[in-house]
Parts: structure tokens; C-alpha cells; sequence
């Protein structure tokens, strides 16, 4: 582990869930920190602000005065643009400059790091193993993408821990290619489907991290596209196919699951095979580091979930709401797949991510709407959310929307959050699907408010 030596360290974007995560975590480490973001100029209420200032986290405007001579160094979100103030700021005082993957890159070599990657639920796998470790005495520290809601705490988020022990798992995200940097001493990859990048490219930089792996690499070994990168001598879990860690005696519940794995039962409060194959992997985890499946069991039956992940806003036993960050096919057809158990109809509302994500993954979303919409369901789009910088704007929810209502289902286009809320009383069971956009927990929120009022 690293010395414990003070600095003095400003994030640029530091609101971002990956950026707070690892300030709070020096934060706890006892060096100086302060940052800024331009979603906190905006507004106070972002989930991250309060935590930050709990822990002496000094907050800044984002115009470029918190960059001082004195800094150690300043780690800048790759949100940030070049152009920014705080990155021109650096440079004319001649303060180092580190990206938030280059410092995340140095962490991981310093520990005892489990990296958990896949395009599809490492934000919940990463955060079940680590609440496990935390509950079977193993002290682990925590670096994530989504926030645990046991983690939470007014000085934390729920994204990240600092641990006395050796040992650090973090959310290794490939959205940015940083991951092939990342020298993990194990590995857990959960999938591979379409996401931020093309399956060949995304392949690629899994194979390296496999690469850079000093011990165990664990898999999936249901997932096709993962079988075919070839890593050799991988740890493997699955439902289908023959493994090392298969469940078996799947029972499949409307607000959790169960199974068995060697004899032993494991209970879940997470519905979805999506949430077995979560479970399985951090039951990998933790078996490879000695624990016993008995032991496993009773740390995992506690876990309650990550925020916006199936989060349930509003049950009455008759409607109902839910919230998930679901965004990419995949994740949008796991998520489909658990909700369809639930009520005979569903209205699902989903805001895509960005121009540039929407457009590489047009088809897959309609596809993966088509297949996941039942003749009683509706979807409704809100228009692309825009988070800011330079991109080509030539894609529209309009166009998802034709080519799901061509498949057959029935799916429309809405202008505005307020569309949706002034014809709430149409359906009895909502759920609000989308990324990064904070405001879309509260969103849900309104929808369970209105439903209540009627």
C-alpha cells in the first residue's frame, strides 16, 4: 500500500461519479482536496455535493481559480475539455496534470486491486463484492461507478470506501479505453455486448486487461462473446454452461431470486438473471480469496442493492414505479426481462445518452425494444439528453421510435418530462430507464407522487 504522505490535489469534474468517488477516497486518505463542476455551478442539489463538503471537500466555480501553484497535481475528468479554464490554468502555471484513468491507473498498482468490467452490471457486481468483504471482515477499499446504498452515509455517496486492508475493488469501466492500463491482481469480466465501443474493439481491451492480470481472470462462460477472446486458464461461473461456479436450482421471484451453487443456498434481493450472474461472479471472487460459500451466502442474503438499479420508487401492490440506469440493449433487455414478471402491462419511459451512443447503437435499441416490448406494454422516448461539448446532432428518439413502431410495438416520442406526468393516470406500472442524468430519480419520484395522488 501507498505511503501516507499529505497532498494537495483539485478535480476538475469532480461531480462525476467515478471523479467523487476517487476524491472522497483521498479525501479519507487524508490529503487536502478541492474541485469543481459545472453541474454544481448549476445546482446544490447534485447527490455528490453535500458528501464532498461533509468531508472538507473544497468546492470551487469551475472557472478555472481553484488551480493554484501550490497544487501536488490536479486530476481532470475526460469531460473536461482542453479548452477549459482549469486545463489552461494548469498549464500556464505549470501545475501537473493527471486524467482521472491515469490516476485511477497508479491506485490500482498500489493495491491488492479486483477490477470488475464488463459492458453490463459491473456497477452492481463490484458493489456486492466489496459490501461482502466489508461484512466478512476483509476491510476492503471501493471504487465505483454507481452508489451501494449501504455505503451511504452523509459523508458518502455510497461510491467508494477506504479500507485499512490491502485490498481495493474497483468499477474498471471501458467506456474511455483507459482499461487496458489497469494492472489489477484479479480480474472479473461479466459480459461483452455492444456498448460504448464496437464488440471487436471492446474485446480487445478486455483481452488486455485479461493480459495485465497478475492472478486470477474470472468469466463468464454463458456469454459467447466472451469465449471467443481465448483467455487461458480463466476462473469460470454461469447458469448454462459447464463452469467452476454453475447455479443450479434457480428459483426466480418477482423481488429477488435464489440458487444453489455446490449444495449451498443463496438468497438475493435482487431480481434477474442479470443479478445471478452479478452474484456469481463476486461468489468467484470470493471463493479464489479463501471465503467459504457458507460464508458467501450469509454476506450476499444482506446486500440491498445499488441506487437506480431496479429501484423500486413506489409499490402499493397495485402500481407501481421503478428507476434503473439500464441504457445500453443489453442492460435494456435484462432489465425487461425481470420487469415482465411483475405486471401484466408495463410503460416504459427511457431517455437515451448522448448522440454519439445513440447513433452507434441505434439498431441494437430497436432491436432489443422489439423483442423486449410484450402487445400490452408502451414505450414512450424523451429526447436525447445532452450533457454539453461537440458532437453531430443528426440523431433524434424520433428515429428509434420508427423503426420500434415498424417491428410492430407500440412506442411514441415526448417532448417533455411534463407530457408523461399530466397523463399519468394511463398506465399503473412505470419505469423510468436512462444514464447520467441525475435528475431522473426524481423524475421517477414525481411520477410515484402523482400516482399516489390519484
Amino acid at each position: 500500500m501507498p505511503e501516507k504522505v499529505s497532498l494537495k490535489i483539485f478535480y476538475s469534474g469532480i461531480g462525476g461519479s467515478g471523479m467523487s468517488a476517487l476524491a472522497l477516497f483521498d479525501a479519507e486518505r487524508g490529503h487536502s482536496v478541492s474541485g469543481s463542476d459545472r453541474a454544481f455551478d448549476k445546482d446544490h442539489s447534485h447527490p455528490a455535493y453535500e458528501p464532498l463538503t461533509a468531508m472538507g471537500v473544497r468546492i470551487i466555480p469551475q472557472d478555472g481559480s481553484g488551480i493554484e501553484g501550490s497544487l501536488d497535481f490536479a486530476v481532470m475528468s475526460t469531460a473536461v475539455e482542453p479548452d477549459r479554464p482549469e486545463v489552461l490554468r494548469a498549464k500556464e502555471l505549470g501545475v501537473p496534470v493527471k486524467t482521472r484513468p491515469e490516476y485511477l491507473a497508479e491506485i490500482v498498482s498500489t493495491y491488492g486491486t479486483i477490477a470488475v468490467s464488463g459492458t453490463s452490471g459491473k456497477s452492481t457486481a463490484s458493489g456486492m463484492l466489496a459490501y461482502a468483504m466489508q461484512g466478512l471482515g476483509m476491510d476492503p477499499s471501493f471504487l465505483g461507478g454507481g452508489r451501494v446504498k449501504q455505503f451511504h452515509s452523509p459523508k458518502n455517496p455510497g461510491n467508494c470506501l477506504k479500507g485499512a486492508s490491502e485490498r481495493l475493488v474497483i468499477e474498471a469501466c471501458e467506456s474511455d479505453g483507459s482499461i487496458v492500463n489497469l494492472k489489477p491482481e484479479h480480474t472479473v469480466l461479466l459480459n461483452l455486448a455492444l456498448d460504448h465501443e464496437g464488440l471487436k474493439e471492446t474485446a480487445r481491451m478486455f483481452k488486455t486487461l485479461a493480459g495485465n492480470t497478475r492472478g486470477r481472470v474470472i468469466i463468464n462462460s454463458d456469454d459467447e462473446n466472451l469465449k471467443n477472446i481465448g483467455i487461458a486458464d480463466a476462473v469460470t461461473f454461469s447458469l448454462e454452461a459447464s463452469s467452476d461456479y454453475r447455479a443450479e436450482d434457480i428459483a426466480m421471484g418477482p423481488l429477488g431470486s435464489e440458487f444453489s451453487l455446490r449444495d449451498v443456498r443463496f438468497k438475493l434481493q435482487q431480481p434477474g438473471k442479470y443479478n445471478i450472474y452479478n452474484a456469481l461472479s463476486a461468489i468467484a471472487v470470493l471463493s479464489e480469496l479463501g471465503v467459504s460459500l457458507e460464508e458467501a451466502a450469509r454476506a450476499l442474503a444482506d446486500f440491498e442493492g445499488l441506487e437506480r438499479r431496479f429501484d423500486i420508487t413506489f409499490d402499493d401492490g397495485e402500481r407501481l414505479v421503478i428507476d434503473d440506469y439500464a441504457h445500453n440493449p443489453h442492460k435494456i433487455s435484462a432489465l425487461m426481462e425481470a420487469v415482465s414478471g411483475l405486471r401484466k402491462s408495463v410503460c416504459y419511459i427511457f431517455q437515451p445518452h448522448g448522440y454519439a451512443p445513440t447513433r452507434l447503437m441505434k439498431d441494437a435499441y430497436i432491436e432489443a425494444f422489439t423483442r423486449g416490448l410484450r402487445p400490452e406494454d408502451h414505450l414512450k422516448v424523451l429526447p436525447i439528453y445532452y450533457a454539453g461539448g461537440t458532437t453531430s446532432m443528426d440523431i433524434s428518439s424520433l428515429d428509434l421510435v420508427r423503426g420500434i413502431t415498424e417491428g410492430g410495438k407500440s412506442s411514441e416520442t415526448v417532448d417533455t418530462r411534463e407530457d408523461v406526468l399530466e397523463k399519468v393516470d394511463q398506465w399503473q406500472c412505470y419505469v423510468v430507464l436512462g444514464a447520467r442524468d441525475e435528475t431522473l430519480a426524481e423524475f421517477a419520484g414525481e411520477i410515484a407522487r402523482r400516482l399516489r395522488g390519484l
